[in-house]
């Protein structure tokens, strides 16, 4: 007995769950390189409802696993799909400053032997501007921590990964703890509506780029008032 939940996905590149906790803890990286205070991404991501902050959960999966990753997705994908902010953070810590996470004591946090892991005092250095924490909107980093997975996940929908809405919110909550409250990345969308969500997400579009554009699929279920339950959950198939 392994005590896992399994779901049911096709294949794809990262699947379902690496997918979604990718653009987490990318978003999370973005932020710092904006300029947003580590210790206030860490404490937005917690106020959301996520288990652990994206820098934090960087270092628990190793931050030179995340540069292979990137350079990889370089690699197979083309220059444009990787962000030049994301590799620049990653290259200087994993390459110039040999911070690696948890496994070699330090990464975005230090680990010490005894008493409790705390945010690096170096990394204020590597951001390239660092912003007044008082001008930021804690509303606006909560939502795109969490906008960036449910955008992903309704993206595996459109593109057929995942085919049932059960499995993207078990997925999600057991598998990268997305905010339990919510039901999961799907039942996010479904109790906001599809149609606030879209507006919503094309705010954060507006201000933060393309990542947060809404797919196809949930465009046109903003215009129906579908919910991915009542479009692909089992009451819907079985009526078909």
């Amino acid at each position: 007995m392994i005590k896992k939940t399994p779901i049911v996905v096709n294949d794809t590149r990262g699947f379902y769950a690496n997918r979604c906790v990718g653009n987490y803890i990318k978003e999370g990286h973005l932020m710092f390189m904006e300029g947003v205070p580590a210790a206030m991404i860490e404490n937005a991501a917690r106020m959301a409802g996520m288990p652990v902050g994206p820098l934090s959960l960087t270092d628990e999966v190793a931050v030179d696993l995340a540069w292979k990753v990137l350079q990889a997705t370089k690699k197979d994908l083309g220059p444009d799909s990787v962000d030049p902010a994301q590799e620049k953070l990653l290259d200087e810590l994993v390459n110039k400053q040999g911070r690696l996470g948890r496994k070699n004591g330090k990464g975005f946090y230090d680990y010490p032997e005894k008493g409790q892991k705390s945010l690096w005092p170096g990394l204020g250095a590597l951001q390239p501007t660092k912003l007044d924490p008082d001008s930021l909107d804690v509303r606006e980093l909560k939502d795109r921590l969490l906008f960036v997975q449910a955008l992903e996940a309704a993206r595996t929908m459109e593109e057929g990964v995942v085919t049932d809405p059960r499995e993207a919110d078990v997925g999600s909550i057991l598998g990268f703890g997305f905010a339990p409250y919510s039901g999961g990345t799907l039942s996010f969308i479904d109790f906001m509506g599809a149609k606030a969500f879209v507006a919503r997400a094309d705010e954060l579009a507006k201000t933060h780029g393309p990542r947060f554009a809404a797919p196809k699929l949930l465009r046109e279920m903003a215009e129906k008032g579908e919910t991915f339950y009542g479009r692909f959950g089992a009451g819907a198939k079985k009526a078909a």
